[in-house]
């Protein structure tokens, strides 16, 4: 906690704030005239008369001296679809160069591991909402850390005004799961950001490492979010990424001979050796426990030991293919626990992008007689029908002068084969 707190105490006093509300109110808006899609939003917001009244809520964001800065966060909802994208672009090169995979995966997770099902109000309900970019929250014992993510994302945001802090923590935890080797993460974005820092969740919603009874406890926590055993195992696969550092979580070795060169900063226990490589070794170091170098915690081991959350890690243990399915359908899920969406479905930004398009036919897709039909192909053969006079209750009417027709002419090609 004492490189945490060095590290987020140097936030503008109130005074400062004040002073500085003009230039800030300026920054807001060149950064506004800078991207057509956050003036679309901005245009099409009831909220424009009071946009500058929210420069006075407090929003940490990392300034070129490396100190806290206060801007308001715009009210837009959306992010813009082609900045998420450059964005996803840039954060693939910080991982390059950085070797943060794990802290931003982390990152994710905590933003959106707040999440309770049984509040229905957004966003005391917690989730993925970008609050984690605060200091009240950041100062959370379970976040010890992440403010050095914060600050390697910092200028990407920075770049990238027309995206939401919430849909930054998470594109950038599916990015980093995808280039550490891990499956597709099928994402939605859109995500609403909190204004202030009054609107994050209270302190102890995230699973401890360490509980007096590690299976109970992580029940208690992820079926509180509306998370399955499967699930809870799935995402604990993650481990396989990354390492604990005892001067943060109070858990692991200083070094190993696995971590003691980096990359990155050296230091730390991982959980697996290829510790920057998403695989599923996780499931087969915990099972065997025969490297002292290697992690366990409490809530790792009884990963075997619990009966119903057995049958996943043993399943996962043998089977990377699996484990991969399972993993990229929770992390999906959990990234959009509590967030508020703007359009409310969400929106993709991959190349096949599962709303706001029409179908494309293709004739081959419908031609093999094994694959379901889509819906939208249901509602157009079923519109033909329709326009035939058909119904789904009714056949076609019957053409009874087709049909003498058809029965005169099979008669005479009787009479003739016959008459020969």
């Amino acid at each position: 906690m004492a490189s945490l707190t060095g590290a987020t105490s140097h936030l503008l006093p109130s005074a400062t704030i004040a002073a500085t509300s003009a230039s800030t109110t300026a920054r807001l808006a060149i950064s506004f005239s800078s991207s057509s899609s956050s003036l679309k939003c901005i245009r099409s917001s009831p909220l424009l008369p009071h946009i500058f009244r929210y420069q006075k809520r407090a929003l940490i964001g990392a300034t070129s001296s490396g100190r806290f800065s206060t801007l308001a966060s715009p009210k837009c909802a959306a992010s813009d679809p082609d900045q998420l994208k450059s964005a996803r672009e840039d954060i693939k090169e910080l991982l390059k160069t950085t070797f943060c995979h794990p802290i931003l995966v982390r990152l994710g997770w905590h933003d959106a591991g707040t999440y309770n099902k049984n509040i229905e109000d957004w966003p005391q309900r917690g989730g993925a909402n970008g609050s984690l970019r605060f200091e009240v929250e950041l100062k959370h014992g379970a976040n010890a850390g992440l403010v050095n993510a914060l600050k390697l994302l910092q200028p990407i945001k920075d770049k990238y005004a027309g995206v939401t802090y919430a849909d930054l923590f998470q594109l950038a935890s599916a990015t980093a799961i995808e280039e550490a080797g891990g499956p597709k993460i099928p994402m939605k974005y859109g995500r609403v950001d909190v204004s202030g820092p009054e609107e994050c969740p209270e302190e102890g919603r995230l699973p401890d490492a360490g509980p007096p009874s590690p299976s109970s406890h992580l029940r208690d926590v992820f079926y509180r979010m509306g998370l399955n055993d499967k699930e809870i195992v799935a995402l604990s696969g993650a481990h396989t990424l990354g390492r604990s550092r005892p001067d943060r979580s109070g858990w692991g070795k200083p070094e190993t001979r696995y971590t003691k060169d980096g990359p990155g900063s050296p230091g730390g226990q991982s959980w697996t050796v290829q510790w920057l490589k998403f695989d599923n070794s996780y499931f087969k170091d915990i099972k065997e426990q025969r490297d002292e170098d290697l992690l366990v915690l409490p809530t790792d081991g009884v990963l075997f030991e619990d009966s119903s959350f057995k049958e996943y890690a043993e399943k996962y243990a043998v089977n990377q293919d699996v484990f991969f399915k399972d993993y990229a359908e929770a992390h999906a899920k959990l990234s959009n626990l509590g967030a508020k969406f703007d359009p409310p479905e969400g929106f993709s930004i991959d190349n096949n992008p599962t709303q706001g398009q029409p179908e494309k036919f293709v004739a081959a897709k419908y031609s093999t007689g094994k694959r379901e039909l889509s819906d939208a192909m249901k509602q157009k053969i079923r519109a033909e029908y329709e326009g035939l006079g058909g119904t789904p209750d009714k056949p076609l009417p019957t053409n009874y002068f087709l049909n003498i027709i058809i029965v005169i002419g099979v008669l005479a090609i009787l009479t003739f084969l016959l008459g020969n």
